[in-house]
């Protein structure tokens, strides 16, 4: 924890110094503007840390509170920087531009204050629209074709939700319309790919009917993603239960001799993780090859060992950057980090964009997604 802190804080707080320097030199700040301001953002940087603690001491309207300060903040600095660093790299080119050459056009510019207006203004612009954009939840409809499933059912609807991040900001109107997309596309199953809930879930048991209000024909499956950890284990699996999901930790199932569904752990480290590790390879050759396996992962990684074993594998942790340009980080970390992709074979990947919102409540050219997914009948011959 004191290393994670110091992590946190290094890098948090270094983005914090360079907005604070670039916002001081831009508008030329002194006496009292520039110690408030760096009061504002000492006290934004330590925001995060006092929501975990308030929301662990039963402080809920607190910590809310403060979630939603100190996350939009988050969502409003992250954004002024990208733009800063482009108008910077701008301000680079157009410096080297002069240098070189002596075209009228070189000359043009504009002032550091200015272009620190410009970053200010699109900055709260884009939280603006990405907070309506995180409320808007689109259905994504995917059509895989396969003669493993019988032809008698045609299709079998597999509807997913990933990444809900239930907790202090996203509660029961949230998940309320994403459970009404969830209803619309009745689906034979319901799964979730891990992160449903968030914090401590200390006021999340009201939402457990929601859940059991959707019907399925077939049943709801869940896997654990990494936040299921950071809330505490015991609960969100309790809760997740609760909800009328069966969550399979390194386990499979043949669902009404139709097809399989398996899923596994979040890798996660300490004492749940060494406990509940199994070899996806053990885990996917135990079930029968001749119907269509379902593979439930919250990282969208493949595993060299699992290639061949599985027919598609379902995972979210992505968000796809959730906030541009950030999908350009997870891609760097995830290549396959949206949408459907062949990896091998006949075998497919999902990765959802995820349902609900992590820290701040804004997405920006990624919306949120419930993914409709039919599996149909195709000849063989």
């Amino acid at each position: 924890m004191i290393l994670f802190l110091l992590i946190y804080l290094s890098i948090y707080g270094g983005i914090h110094l360079y907005a604070f320097l670039k916002l001081k030199r831009g508008f030329a700040l002194g006496l009292p503007a520039y110690p408030i301001l760096a009061i504002f953002m000492i006290l934004m940087v330590v925001a995060p840390i006092v929501v975990r603690i308030s929301e662990r001491s039963g402080y809920e309207a607190l910590a809310r509170g403060l979630a939603y300060v100190g996350f939009t903040w988050m969502g409003l600095l992250f954004i002024f920087i990208s733009a800063s660093f482009f108008f910077d790299i701008y301000r680079l080119l157009h410096f080297l531009t002069r240098m070189l050459t002596q075209s009228p056009l070189a000359g043009f510019t504009l002032s550091l204050r200015n272009f620190c207006t410009l970053a200010i203004l699109f900055s709260f612009a884009v939280v603006i629209y990405g907070y309506f954009e995180a409320l808007h939840i689109r259905t994504e409809h995917v059509i895989v074709k396969t003669s493993k499933i019988p032809e008698k059912i045609g299709r079998f609807r597999v509807v997913q939700i990933s990444d809900v991040h239930l907790g202090l900001i996203v509660g029961k109107s949230r998940l309320k319309r994403i459970l009404r997309q969830v209803k619309d596309a009745r689906p034979d199953i319901l799964v979730s790919t891990g992160d449903l809930v968030d914090g401590q879930m200390d006021d999340l048991e009201t939402l457990t009917d929601m859940f059991q209000n959707i019907p399925t024909k077939y049943g709801k499956f869940a896997i654990t993603g990494n936040h299921e950890f950071y809330a505490g284990l015991d609960r969100a699996l309790a809760f997740t239960e609760k909800a009328g999901f069966t969550i399979l930790r390194g386990e499979g199932i043949t669902v009404s001799n139709l097809l399989n569904v398996a899923g596994v752990d979040y890798p996660a480290r300490g004492p749940y993780g060494p406990d509940r590790a199994v070899s996806e390879k053990a885990l996917l050759e135990k079930l029968p090859r001749e119907k269509f396996t379902i593979f439930l992962k919250h990282q969208p990684v493949i595993s060299s060992e699992s290639l061949g074993m599985f027919d598609l594998q379902l995972s979210g942790h992505t968000h796809k950057g959730q906030i541009f340009p950030f999908n350009l980080v997870t891609k760097l970390y995830y290549p396959m980090h949206t949408g459907l992709s062949k990896v091998n074979g006949n075998a497919l990947l999902y990765v959802s964009r995820g349902s609900g919102t992590w820290g701040p409540p804004v997405r920006f050219l990624s919306p949120p997604e419930v993914t409709v997914i039919d599996i149909t009948y195709k000849s063989s011959q």
